[in-house]
């Protein structure tokens, strides 16, 4: 449904169509609820289609590495059983509850009628933290995500930061890009100690203490020059990454009275929240020993799910037996 103004009934509303919001759609189907699901991107998949599809991912159970695009197309086919109605390409504004249910409203004037919501957003909406030097190279040789390899070939390549996704990228475009340099301002790094090891070990220049302060070029990016330890060198490069992380910002949901501790949703062992019939699962929650990890957020959301088909009828059972027992 794409049209404005618009009023969706629904059973189960999921916030957020990334990994846990899919799996979720899914088991809400299982359950036999109809369901909704609003994203404020254009795509299904979350932060894993916008920013690492080509990555490979290492948590899922049943799956040794499994691209970002593979498993979101997996989980797609698998949410599509649900025949779930889709909202995409617009925000949750506004939610309201009441004895009956919850009315959410988009920011392009749909509503959503529900009998239960499910919050699955992850971090929320998020933007690339920028890079100072960068300022009007976007689209010019300067990136800050990597949803295909493919543009990399050939070229000499600088990598800016020193988190999983710079060291995930810098990795992965080993054999694709003629050069890589990996380029942080300190000598300690945030990602996992095994691919940073692994990236160590290979024919990346990693260049520590050390900050981009100028892009060169015409038209497109020739060259950067960076501030190595006080020294400025300047180094052949025909494509930047600034991978600096993300600002993560909850938006409008901040306003719906939910109960927030440091940008996240604390929620309790059923996943509810403090909102009557509002859930959440994945990334976004806040509970006492919370692992952030896509396997655990589909844990969650089947929890989730399973409380609010007894919050939507309480004749039901939270357990409904195993999904390898339906005929």
């Amino acid at each position: 449904m794409s049209t404005a103004d618009a009023v969706v009934e629904t059973d189960l509303l999921i916030i957020g169509a990334g990994p846990t919001g899919l799996y979720a759609t899914y088991y809400a189907g299982f359950r036999g609820l109809r369901v909704a699901v609003v994203d404020s991107l254009p795509e299904l998949g979350g932060q894993v289609t916008a920013m690492y599809p080509e990555k490979q991912i290492f948590d899922v159970a049943g799956f040794p590495a499994v691209k970002g695009r593979a498993l979101v197309d997996g989980l797609v086919e698998q949410a599509a059983t649900a025949r779930p109605a889709y909202l995409l390409d617009r925000t949750a504004s506004t939610l309201e509850t009441d004895d009956d249910g919850v009315t959410l409203t988009c920011d392009d004037g749909t509503q959503v009628r529900a009998k239960a919501v499910l919050i699955t957003a992850g971090i929320g909406k998020f933007s690339p933290r920028p890079l100072p030097a960068g300022e009007g190279w976007l689209g010019r040789g300067m990136e800050f995500f990597v949803p295909s390899f493919e543009p990399y070939a050939g070229k000499d390549v600088v990598i800016v930061g020193g988190g999983d996704s710079a060291f995930d990228w810098a990795l992965h475009l080993q054999g694709i890009a003629r050069t890589i340099a990996l380029v942080h301002r300190r000598d300690a790094f945030r990602a996992h100690e095994r691919t940073v090891q692994q990236v160590l070990d290979s024919d990346v220049d990693v260049i520590t203490k050390a900050q981009v302060t100028e892009l060169r070029g015409n038209g497109t990016l020739e060259s950067v020059v960076l501030d190595v330890d006080g020294q400025s060198v300047e180094r052949e490069a025909q494509a930047l990454v600034a991978a600096l992380g993300f600002i993560a910002d909850l938006g409008p949901m901040q306003q719906w009275g939910l109960e927030v501790e440091k940008r996240h949703i604390v929620v309790d062992s059923a996943m509810r929240t403090n909102l009557p019939r509002v859930f959440a699962a994945g990334d976004i929650t806040e509970y006492a020993g919370k692992v952030r990890l896509i396997a655990v957020g589909f844990g969650e959301a089947a929890t989730a799910v399973n409380n609010a088909t007894v919050a939507i009828d309480p004749s039901a059972k939270v357990f409904p037996g195993h999904s390898s027992e339906g005929s």
